[in-house]
């Protein structure tokens, strides 16, 4: 059976002060005074870990791996009550075990996982009476099967050198999650390096001599993640690999609680880390997320996900089924590289993607785990209108050309349309980087033997020509009418052609001042100048009519989209051919330039 070990740590205060202590642990009434690693109860107090961080996702332990039992032991002092909690699909919930005591030492519970098919967690309950309490050192054991070896990280960072120590020091202020870790590897892309920073040798001391620091050209995520990949994987003994953004804020205990479930998994499968929004740290991104090839869109939450919702106030207790995992904290175990190689070097966005889809191609599925989550900047803060869009378009139309049915016309349907909304919203760099995305797409391999940097300046500099693209400040901009927006479209196609016939014509309803959040194409297509708060909050961009550019990328863009239906087929053999060269270790070690 094996013998029984930490899986999950509860703490009652996250790392820094920024982020809610309601995800960790909530007072249901009295007074209770939360440290990091300890709750104190004052008398005649309950209070509760059915939080966030403070769940145990029993669903999926039950339905992952072959542990039929956990226990939790807790160190108390005082006097009071314990009560092990669990909820089902529905969230729904009842009393599994309970301790009372009334003098310090360890209490523990114990819950069958059996109950738990569908959805559910476990969590505990601290109650007071004429005496206070203090508990701590929760800790949650399990007894099973278990795959142990050795675990790394991987940060891949790109000028981002503050919030890189940052997360560094995060991570190495954590004792028991640095002691699971053989190695963190520090893939340092930018011209702006972490080593430069003042505290960097004692960060390096901090570390304990785990620390692999390796300069690269920028390669993207997709090289930075994938060189951590190949240094881990040179030896026999491959360890489990855990991905992880420079710019993230890292709760540790995420670590933890990924490796442990990725050890007991039933067949070796992906396990990620859930997004909480950094802005906004209440409030999670997504439960669990697949990617609609047909329409190039990826982040789509999953049926019965929670999405975009406050933590506080919504619980993830239904189980769910993850297409794939974003690699802002994602661990990959050995296996699924042994079988399906290294990611596709194509420099930025999709790479995870395709990486989750290839895995789960080869039989190793993707699990986002619940209450294991990193802060990422919330993406509503991000404007689709920059430089990152060319290599979402290009590389999702080769993520589709390898994996979805990729039926041609539809595809190119869907690429007229979204042309056409561009256009009409004024947004001509965007519509250069479409049609450039297609054109590089149609090149097919060749466009990614350089890691994708010459692909990267060039989209760059075309979109340079075009002003819309530059986001200025709010105090210079002219003086227009405030012009929310009404209802959303029923009949969006219809709209779209009358939009376009608008433009054509020379009709629109003048200047306005449009804030973000009515910002949508089908408004902002109603005027000839447009002052659109950029996304970010931090400027706005400045958008005006230009028939003559209009109706040459709009030429331009048909002619594009026709080489595309006629040329797509061709394209996609040749990107299935020269795949296995692609993400062979051997093409990988040419673009990192390694001996």
């Amino acid at each position: 059976m094996g013998e029984r070990t930490v899986v999950q740590r509860t703490f009652f205060a996250p790392p820094r002060e920024l982020e809610p202590a309601e995800l960790y642990f909530q007072a249901e009434r009295g007074i209770a005074v939360a440290e990091r690693a300890r709750l104190v109860l004052d008398p005649h107090a309950t209070a509760t870990t059915d939080t966030y961080f403070g769940r145990f996702p029993a669903s999926y332990w039950q339905s992952w791996t072959r542990i039929d039992e956990v226990s939790v032991r807790v160190a108390v002092e005082g006097a009071g009550r314990v009560r092990l909690l669990a909820s089902d699909s529905a969230g729904r919930s009842r009393a599994v075990d309970s301790v009372r005591f009334s003098s310090g030492g360890d209490v523990e519970l114990r819950a069958k996982l059996d109950r738990f098919a569908d959805g559910g967690a476990l969590w505990l309950e601290f109650t007071t009476g004429a005496a206070p309490l203090v508990a701590g050192e929760v800790r949650w054991h399990v007894q099973g099967p278990v795959r142990e070896r050795d675990a790394v990280v991987v940060m891949c960072t790109h000028n981002r050198a503050d919030d890189a120590m940052v997360t560094l020091t995060t991570l190495a202020g954590d004792a028991e999650c640095l002691a699971r870790l053989a190695t963190v590897y520090v893939v340092d892309q930018g011209n702006d390096p972490v080593a430069s920073r003042d505290g960097f040798a004692a960060l390096r001391q901090s570390l304990g001599g785990k620390l692999n620091y390796l300069r690269q050209p920028n390669l993207g995520g997709a090289g930075g993640f994938t060189r951590g990949m190949y240094e881990a994987t040179a030896g026999q003994q491959w360890p489990y690999v855990v991905l992880m953004d420079d710019d993230i804020m890292l709760e540790p205990e995420t670590v933890l609680r990924m490796i442990a479930f990725a050890s007991r998994t039933d067949e070796p499968a992906i396990v990620g880390g859930q997004m909480l929004q950094l802005l906004h740290p209440d409030r999670l991104h997504v439960d669990a997320e697949h990617v609609d090839l047909p329409n190039l869109r990826a982040g789509r939450p999953v049926a019965d996900a929670v999405h975009d919702a406050d933590l506080t106030e919504k619980s993830q207790h239904t189980r769910l089924d993850a297409g794939y995992n974003a690699w802002w904290c994602c661990l990959i175990p050995p296996e699924v590289i042994t079988d399906v190689g290294y990611p596709l070097p194509i420099f930025f966005q999709w790479d995870d993607i395709e990486y989750g889809l290839r895995a789960r191609a080869a039989g190793h599925r993707t699990v986002t785990l619940p209450g294991a989550g990193v802060w990422h900047a919330d993406f509503a803060w991000k404007d689709w209108d920059d430089w990152a869009r060319y290599f979402s378009l290009r590389n999702a139309l080769i993520v589709s050309a390898l994996h979805g049915e990729f039926d041609v016309r539809d595809t190119a349907r869907f690429l007229f349309a979204e042309l056409w909304r561009y256009l009409v919203s004024m947004r001509y760099g965007l519509a250069v980087t479409l049609i450039t995305a297609v054109e590089d797409f149609l090149r097919g391999p060749s466009v990614l033997q350089d890691g994708g940097a010459q692909a990267l300046g060039a989209i760059r500099k075309l979109r340079a020509e075009h002003l819309e693209t530059v986001t200025h400040p709010i105090s210079g901009a002219p003086d227009l009418p405030v012009a929310p927006a009404g209802p959303t479209p029923s009949r969006p196609g219809l709209v779209l052609v009358k939009r376009a016939a608008w433009h054509v014509l020379g009709r629109s309803r003048g200047g306005a001042t449009i804030a973000d959040r009515y910002s949508e194409w089908w408004h902002v297509s109603l005027f000839d100048t447009a002052v659109v708060t950029d996304p970010s909050q931090s400027g706005v961009r400045m958008r005006r009519r230009d028939p003559a550019l209009m109706r040459a990328l709009a030429l331009r863009g048909a002619r594009v989209l026709y080489r595309f239906l006629r040329r797509a087929p061709r394209a996609r053999e040749r990107y299935r051919a020269s795949f296995p060269e692609l993400t062979g270790r051997a093409n990988w070690k040419r673009l990192f330039g390694t001996d």
